[in-house]
């Protein structure tokens, strides 16, 4: 069975300050339930931008078999489609607990949340929280509720078509709704 995965190879923020500690919130389709949601925050700790990173960050370098920051990896579905939505955030704290960032929205969706797992989409330590589909236009709501700075969401919804066929791996590169951009990578293995 083919599997897919997802890993971020550099972010890029557009705003003049140049010192930023951020951390990503993933939201993906659940792997075997199609009425359910994944979510996640990576890294686990916000890492860190500095005047010499020049508001850019590579997870992703040249070197021979460096690799990005991994997200998920799954088996590719019978649709060939993954809806995978990505939020960027600033925290001002100097360690943030983004453990936290889970259990508020746990506790915001209330009932429509299923517990955190782990190892669901070959992640063995990063937790996941399992929600309803229908509790998702709730996240943006109770993200903004949350004191870090919010740069935006994408969507890095992928249709794994005939050019998946030619190449092994293909980078996007797409802005989020702020003032940030995002270069990502969808592969596909055997």
């Amino acid at each position: 069975m083919k599997r897919v995965r997802l890993e971020i190879d550099e972010v890029q923020i557009h705003r003049p300050k140049k010192r930023w500690k951020l951390y990503f919130v993933v939201l993906a389709e659940h792997p075997t339930d199609s009425d359910k949601m994944i979510m996640t925050t990576l890294p686990q700790h916000p890492f860190k931008l500095s005047k010499k990173h020049n508001n850019s960050f590579q997870f992703d370098t040249n070197e021979s078999g460096s690799e990005g920051l991994f997200v998920l990896s799954r088996e590719l579905a019978d649709d060939r489609e993954l809806n995978v939505h990505l939020y960027l955030r600033h925290t001002r704290e100097s360690t943030r607990d983004l453990g936290a960032v889970l259990k508020d929205v746990e506790s915001g969706i209330g009932g429509d949340s299923f517990g955190i797992v782990t190892d669901i989409v070959g992640t063995t330590i990063v937790p996941w929280l399992v929600i309803a589909k229908k509790a998702v236009p709730l996240i943006g709501r109770i993200l903004s509720k949350l004191p870090d700075r919010d740069f935006g969401f994408l969507s890095a919804f992928e249709r794994f078509g005939s050019e998946f066929e030619q190449t092994y791996e293909i980078d996007r590169e797409k802005k989020f709704s702020g003032d940030a951009s995002l270069v990502y990578s969808w592969s596909i293995d055997e």
